[in-house]
């Protein structure tokens, strides 16, 4: 997964300060580096897989729908916590 054009997809598709869209861009590559939705899924962690399941989560934050979309994850398979927005900072 290409981080600038995750960057971008995020920025033109959803909400969110560039502090919260790069801890989200951090965290989507380390999962996608850990190979772990692949296996549970059997779907490639690209950039069109993320903005597609993000479009999917109610309203919110760039943040927001990807821990909604983690915690899917989580109940479905477990081990995705990790991998979720805890905190970010709001400076520039």
């Amino acid at each position: 997964m290409n981080e600038s054009e995750l960057d971008r997809a995020l920025a033109e598709a959803f909400d969110g300060s560039e502090a919260e869209r790069r801890v989200v861009v951090r965290q989507a590559l380390d999962l996608a580096a850990s190979g772990k939705a692949e296996r549970d899924r059997g779907i490639e962690l690209t950039v069109e897989e993320v903005v597609t399941q993000l479009n999917d989560a109610p309203d919110g934050s760039v943040a927001s729908r990807w821990n909604w979309w983690l915690g899917a994850l989580e109940v479905a398979y477990g081990g995705y916590e990790p991998f979720q927005v805890r905190r970010y900072s709001t400076e520039e």
